[in-house]
């Protein structure tokens, strides 16, 4: 049976539920590098252009209260964390910019914490697009209002991200107390009614079942500027309520790397180096992944620490690994 789904992947037949999930199922190293052959071939048959993204985090002042279960970003969730409070001057975000521009890296992520209504957004897709020739990605969770959407579309942001993390509710709501699902729903809708390029992805390893997660990669489809899916799975960040909780098996996050390339051909696919750990990037890139994020170049003025976990990818050392599998790091 696997040889007949790995055929139909292969000339680009729709898959079944059921047919993805049995992938998913996939135990053996034989099988599992068969699947993984198959997903970066689609991406390759695409481009071997593989997209960095570097990232400044605007804030860490998160209002979201109660926290989220397994957050380490926030202020005073985490010791591993950032831990003491911050709100990036317009002079520490253009200067961070600037060096991402220095180090030829061609996109930025611009994220922060809650409580702000997408003015933190707006502000650093201002500073970024006034002054580089960057893309932008801005990613404020649902922390956004249909004025500060309708704001980044007049500034020309490229990319907005709202992750959904699970669309199974139960599990949404016991690791998000202080967060809503039915709101990041709306929010990604109010993106695609913008016109922006709408990213939005998995966080894996939570509670969820497989099922769940099939299931929530066919619901991405319903949005219709959808061009990017991170895949991030779970590491544990010490003192939060979640610190004990199992990180995700890299083996099992391959998988749904490989399956969204299958079900997506020409998605973007986005793996934070932080999450699936800076030294696993090239298995990343194996089971077809176009897109790294968090790749942090030397001249960076600004102190980072990783969403997900503390560590994140170099560039001088993302780049070599890129060029080492016969594919091609995008630069400016």
């Amino acid at each position: 049976m696997i040889d007949e789904i790995f055929k139909k992947a292969k000339e680009g037949k729709e898959l079944s539920d059921e047919e993805f999930l049995e992938l998913l199922r996939i135990d053996d190293d034989e099988n599992l590098d068969k699947l993984f052959k198959i997903a970066a071939d689609i991406r390759d048959d695409q481009s071997k252009t593989i997209k960095l993204t570097s990232t400044v985090h605007i804030t860490n002042k998160c209002q979201i209260q109660p926290r989220c279960a397994y957050c380490g970003f926030a202020e005073k969730t985490s010791s591993k964390g950032y831990y003491n409070a911050f709100y990036k001057s317009n002079d520490e975000i253009l200067k961070a910019v600037l060096s991402i521009t220095d180090a030829h890296i061609p996109r930025v992520s611009c994220s922060g914490g809650y409580g702000y209504k997408g003015k933190q957004a707006v502000n650093a897709c201002k500073i970024v697009k006034e002054n580089t020739d960057l893309e932008i990605l801005v990613n404020v969770g649902g922390d956004l209002t249909p004025e500060s959407i309708k704001k980044l579309a007049e500034l020309g942001a490229d990319t907005v991200c709202c992750n959904l993390e699970t669309i199974n509710e139960e599990v949404f709501n016991k690791i998000k107390p202080g967060d809503s699902l039915s709101q990041r729903i709306k929010t990604c809708q109010l993106v695609c009614d913008a016109g922006i390029g709408l990213s939005s992805g998995l966080l894996l390893g939570i509670g969820e079942s497989p099922e769940d997660r099939i299931r929530h990669l066919r619901f991405l489809s319903t949005f219709e500027t959808l061009e990017e899916i991170p895949i991030m799975g779970f590491n544990p960040y010490k003192d939060t309520p979640m610190a004990n909780h199992p990180a995700f098996p890299l083996k099992e996050q391959l998988k749904i790397v490989a399956v969204t390339r299958i079900m997506y051909p020409d998605i973007r696919i986005t793996m934070p180096t932080p999450t699936v750990g800076p030294e696993n990037v090239e298995y990343s890139l194996k089971a077809g992944a176009n897109n790294l994020a968090t790749v942090i170049a030397e001249n960076y003025p600004l102190e980072v620490k990783g969403v997900g976990s503390p560590e994140y990818g170099n560039y001088t050392e993302v780049v070599n690994v890129i060029e080492k599998l016969g594919l091609i790091p995008q630069t400016i």
